[in-house]
């Protein structure tokens, strides 16, 4: 209920479409790779439960699952994972894994905080590991579980070279980016991104504008999900008919849709969120980049530190200093990426990891 309220406290979002319905998740406990691990197998069982995107989203939850699946390789661990269609799936799902009697049971996505925490007050003895959130209680205040470790990304530090790369690049002047759902693991995004074309105008004296989001109110567009590859497209769409030519949607697999209108225009470019969408899309020519979060390397690590018997509550914070975030390489777009900038971006990434320039959001870890 708590994360029900703090959704609807974030307000201002312009919500253009209800979340779909999906079918019921499927349990499975079986390996996604060869059968075959690389490692003598050991005692120990990692467990993952998806938000309603599922572990084929070409993003977070993908990559979550990536880091589990290369545990099972590399460390010989059991594993089992659940795939949510729909919130209500969330709690039955984690459930079902504590009967399983996982040892270190992940969810993945921010909406995954109250089922979590839940389920982490009420097995003590088992270790739990949440993507994309902190734990709080009631007053939204933040709390620390012996057994719950946040996996967080300052995100907004990479969006940040994004923005400028989109406003350095943008032959109409108007970029866009829009969220699945106003929650903080998504605005950290758009935060970062309107900074990074804010910045480019303040150095080049650029009228750059951002569509589909107003940092100073946190008001923007939203399609109200993360699964409706048809409300990327009228977002897209709409945006494009609005003049911009490169577009960052933060909104999982609704992002595709928005890539298949791009592409049928022909001149529009997209920024892509969380992994590599160049590698894990099938819209590679037009990816300019991508803002990328080392999930998978994330989980692994955590899996890894709760197999050696060194679990720890402590909160992982991906940064640009750390290599848990970064931005990916140009690709096609190298040609169309000035020297300059491309200059430009290795300073200004130095200047954050110096301290030098401090990318702001609400939504950063504290």
């Amino acid at each position: 209920m708590k994360k029900i309220i703090r959704v609807a406290a974030l307000g201002g979002a312009v919500a253009l479409a209800l979340a779909a319905c999906g079918s019921a998740p499927e349990e499975t406990d079986e390996t996604a790779g060869t059968g075959e691990t690389s490692a003598e197998t050991v005692d120990f069982k990692a467990c993952m439960v998806s938000d309603a995107g599922g572990f084929d989203d070409k993003s977070f939850n993908q990559s979550g699952f990536e880091g589990l699946m290369r545990a099972v390789d590399e460390l010989g661990i059991e594993e089992a994972h659940v795939e949510s269609a729909a919130d209500t799936d969330y709690t039955p799902n984690i459930d079902s894994l504590v009967a399983e009697n996982c040892n270190l049971i992940i969810g993945v996505g921010f909406l995954l905080e109250d089922p979590i925490q839940a389920a982490a007050e009420a097995n003590p003895d088992v270790d739990f590991a949440l993507v994309d959130s902190a734990f709080s209680d009631a007053d939204f205040a933040p709390v620390t579980l012996e057994n719950g470790k946040p996996i967080l990304f300052d995100t907004a530090q990479a969006a940040y070279l994004a923005g400028y790369a989109a406003a350095a690049t943008s032959t109409t002047g108007k970029v866009a980016t829009y969220g699945g759902i106003q929650i903080p693991s998504v605005t950290i995004f758009m935060d970062g991104f309107a900074d990074g074309v804010a910045k480019f105008n303040e150095d080049n004296g650029g009228s750059v504008q951002v569509l589909g989001w107003d940092k100073a109110t946190q008001q923007g567009v939203f399609a109200g999900n993360f699964d409706s590859q048809d409300d990327g497209k009228n977002i897209g769409q709409s945006f494009i008919d609005q003049g911009a030519d490169i577009i960052m949607p933060v909104a999982g697999p609704v992002g595709l849709g928005t890539a298949s209108v791009a592409q049928a225009a022909g001149n529009v470019a997209v920024i892509g969120v969380d992994s590599d969408w160049f590698e894990t899309t099938e819209y590679g020519s037009l990816i300019m980049t991508s803002v990328m979060k080392e999930i998978g390397p994330a989980v692994f690590d955590t899996i890894s530190e709760a197999v050696d018997g060194n679990f720890s509550s402590d909160p992982y914070v991906g940064t640009l200093e750390n290599e848990g975030l970064g931005l990916a390489p140009f690709h096609d777009f190298e040609s169309k990426v000035p020297a300059d900038v491309v200059t430009k971006l290795d300073e200004l990434k130095a200047a954050i990891i110096a301290g030098d320039i401090t990318v702001e959001s609400e939504a950063s870890p504290k």
